[in-house]
């Protein structure tokens, strides 16, 4: 399935995840690895070099799915979108505490909350193991 919902949401969020981790790098110069406050990406976006790092892993494994095939962007697409479910909705609870080692804020809570439903939306909802599709005429 070359076309399948999973493999373009894989290949796109893993681009646009390696792209923001790259450009994340150049608004943390002088912040801690661990700081609990960050630079802010796009002038909104908090990060600190440790988010920096996780968006590299997360956008690297959802491209490299994606390429890969169907199947496998449907389990990371599915297992990443989870992550970022939890990860939204602990990190209003984590932001202004010592706990907050990525620099949470909250526009980085709305955005892992809408990943999170993106991934979560495509990979438990398309290419249902089963599932049959009509011929065409």
């Amino acid at each position: 399935m070359r076309n399948s919902p999973n493999r373009i949401v894989g290949v796109v969020f893993g681009a646009v995840y390696l792209l923001v981790g790259l450009l994340g790098f150049a608004v943390t110069g002088g912040v801690g690895f661990i700081a609990t406050e960050g630079g802010l990406l796009l002038g909104i976006f908090a990060v600190n070099p440790l988010h920096n790092i996780a968006h590299l892993l997360i956008g690297g494994a959802l491209l490299i799915a994606g390429i890969v095939g169907a199947r496998a962007a449907k389990v990371v697409n599915t297992v990443i979108g989870a992550a970022y479910l939890l990860l939204g909705i602990l990190g209003f609870f984590l932001a202004g505490t010592a706990a907050n080692i990525l620099a949470l804020n909250t526009p980085d809570h709305f955005l892992h909350l809408a990943s999170a439903l993106v991934l979560l939306g495509v990979g438990l909802g398309t290419e249902r193991a089963g599932a049959t599709r009509p011929l065409a005429a």
